[in-house]
C-alpha cells in the first residue's frame, strides 16, 4: 500500500512560534477522541440499551414455554341443594416438540352432575399429554416466536454496531473539521502577525525616506483584508469547536468543559498516510460481514420463519389427547394405577378451500422475495460506497504528494521575494502577493489533509469496521 512520507516544507511555517501550539494544551488524538465518544456519549449509552431490548424480547418469547399452574372450580347451590361442584387443578408443561404434558386432580360432586363428570369420592388423579399430529407438528407460533426472538437479539447487536458506527463517523468528521479550522486559524494568525510587523517596518522606512509613503497605504489594505480572513477563520473555529463539544462527555453524562485546554494533532504529526491493505484485499469480506447486510439477512431469516409457519397452517388440525387416570386409595394415587383407566380423544378441523391460509402463505413468500432483493441491492450499495471512499482516499493522497512540492516552491519563491524586497529590487505589492500565495497554499494543503483523513474515515464507515480495531 502506497505511503506518503512528508518532508513538509510547510513545517517551515508550522513549526515557527506563530504556529506553535500552547505548551499547556493537551493534544487530542483522533483515537482518544473516538474512545471518549464511544464510552461516554449519551447516544453510545443509548446504543447499549438496544441490547437490553433484544434480551427482553427473547425472555418474553421464552415465556410461551413456561410451565403453567391452573385451577378451576364451578359450583351451583339452589334451595339448599348442591346441584354440582366441579374442581379441576393441575400443571401443564409445554415442550419444544409441540407436545404438552399435563398432570392434575379432578373431583366432581352434586345431585345434578352430568354422568360424564362423575368421579369417585376421593377424586381422580390424571397424567397425560396432548400432541399435534397435523398443524403444529413441525412448528407452531411458540417455536416460531422463540426463533424470531433469537434472530431479533442478534439484530439488536448489529443495530448497536450500526449506531456506534454512525456516531463515530459523524464525530470523526467533526474532529477533522476541527483540525482543519484550527490550523487554518493558525495560518491566518501568523499571516496577520507578519503583516503587522511589516507595516511597522514600512512605516519606519517611509519616515526615513527609504520607502514611498504609498507602501504604508498598501500594507494598511493588506491588514484590513487579513483581518477579515482572520475573523472568518476564528468564527469557523469557534463554531466547529462548539460542535465538537457535543461529542465530548465525561462520566455520569457530564458535558466536557475543557475544550479551551485541548488542541488537535499538528499537521506534521500526520507524517505518513497509510491504509491497512486488508481494506482493499478483503473489501468483499468486510462487505459481506457489514452489520447492515447481516441485519438484512437476519430479517430475511425472520420472514422465512413466518413463511414456514404459514405453510404449516395449511395442514389440517389433528390434536391427540391422552390421560391416564387413577383413583387415590388411602391418599396414594398409584395404588390403583392401570393403563386400562384412561381418557383420550382427538380434534380434527380443516377449511375446505383454505383460501385464508394460502393467501397468508403467498404474502409471506412475496415478503421473502422482497427481502432477498433488498439484500442484493444493499450489498451493491455498500460496495459502491466503499469503492467511492477508496477512490477519494487515493486521489487526495496523490494530490497531497503533489501539493507538498507546490507549497515548498511557494516557500522558496517567498524567500527569494523577501531578499529582493530587502535589497530594494522588488515591490511591496509583489512581496505581499507571494506571501498570500504561500498562505493560500498552506491552507489548501491543510484542507487536503483533512479531506484525506475524512476519506479514510469514510472507508472504515463504508466497510462497517469503524467500531472495530484492525
Amino acid at each position: 500500500m502506497k505511503k506518503l512520507i512528508y518532508p513538509f516544507y510547510i513545517i517551515l511555517i508550522l513549526s515557527t512560534e506563530s504556529f506553535s501550539q500552547n505548551n499547556d494544551a493537551i493534544v487530542l488524538h483522533l483515537e482518544d477522541f473516538l474512545t471518549m465518544v464511544k464510552k461516554y456519549h449519551p447516544n453510545a449509552k443509548q446504543a447499549n440499551l438496544i441490547l437490553e431490548k433484544g434480551e427482553a424480547t427473547l425472555l418474553n418469547a421464552r415465556g410461551a414455554f413456561d410451565p403453567k399452574l391452573f385451577s378451576r372450580m364451578d359450583q351451583k347451590n339452589f334451595e339448599e341443594s348442591k346441584y354440582y361442584s366441579l374442581i379441576n387443578s393441575g400443571l401443564k408443561i409445554p415442550t419444544w416438540f409441540g407436545m404438552e404434558l399435563q398432570t392434575g386432580y379432578e373431583k366432581n360432586q352434586g345431585i345434578y352432575l352430568d354422568p360424564e363428570n362423575n368421579t369417585p369420592n376421593a377424586g381422580l388423579y390424571y397424567t397425560g399429554f396432548s400432541f399435534s399430529l397435523g398443524q403444529g407438528f413441525l412448528t407452531d407460533a411458540r417455536r416460531t416466536g422463540i426463533r424470531k426472538a433469537q434472530a431479533y437479539k442478534k439484530i439488536t447487536e448489529l443495530e448497536r454496531e450500526l449506531a456506534l458506527n454512525e456516531l463515530l463517523f459523524v464525530g470523526g468528521n467533526v474532529y477533522w473539521d476541527w483540525f482543519m479550522t484550527y490550523h487554518i486559524l493558525q495560518v491566518y494568525e501568523s499571516a496577520m502577525t507578519l503583516a503587522e510587523d511589516r507595516l511597522s517596518a514600512v512605516r519606519r522606512g517611509a519616515l526615513l525616506g527609504d520607502r514611498p509613503m504609498i507602501d504604508t497605504l498598501e500594507m494598511g489594505i493588506q491588514i484590513q483584508n487579513r483581518k477579515l480572513n482572520l475573523q472568518k477563520a476564528r468564527l469557523d473555529y469557534v463554531n466547529i469547536t462548539a460542535r465538537l463539544t457535543n461529542y465530548l462527555w465525561e462520566e455520569a453524562l457530564i458535558p466536557f468543559e475543557g475544550t479551551e485546554s485541548i488542541v488537535p494533532v499538528r499537521t506534521d504529526s500526520i507524517s505518513a498516510l497509510s491504509m491497512n491493505e486488508n481494506y482493499i484485499r478483503q473489501a468483499d469480506v468486510f462487505i459481506n460481514q457489514h452489520p447492515e447486510l447481516r441485519k438484512y439477512q437476519l430479517s430475511l431469516e425472520q420472514l422465512k420463519l413466518d413463511k414456514r409457519l404459514k405453510k404449516e397452517q395449511i395442514k389440517p388440525v389433528i390434536d391427540l389427547k391422552y390421560n391416564v387416570i387413577a383413583e387415590p386409595i388411602n391418599g396414594d394415587p398409584l395404588a390403583n394405577y392401570t393403563l386400562q383407566n384412561h381418557t383420550w380423544g382427538f380434534d380434527f378441523s380443516m377449511p375446505l378451500l383454505i383460501r385464508k391460509e394460502r393467501g397468508a402463505l403467498k404474502l409471506a413468500e412475496i415478503m421473502v422475495q422482497e427481502a432477498t432483493l433488498d439484500i442484493i441491492a444493499n450489498r451493491a450499495s455498500l460496495s459502491i460506497n466503499a469503492t467511492i471512499a477508496l477512490n477519494e482516499w487515493q486521489v487526495t493522497s496523490d494530490q497531497i504528494a503533489q501539493y507538498i512540492q507546490t507549497v515548498e516552491d511557494y516557500g522558496k519563491l517567498l524567500t527569494g521575494g523577501q531578499r529582493l524586497f530587502d535589497a530594494g529590487e522588488s515591490s511591496l505589492f509583489m512581496l505581499n502577493s507571494r506571501e498570500m500565495s504561500f498562505v493560500n497554499a498552506q491552507i489548501k494543503l491543510i484542507e487536503l489533509l483533512a479531506k484525506n483523513q475524512k476519506a479514510l474515515l469514510q472507508i472504515k464507515y463504508a466497510l462497517g469496521v469503524l467500531n472495530q480495531p484492525l
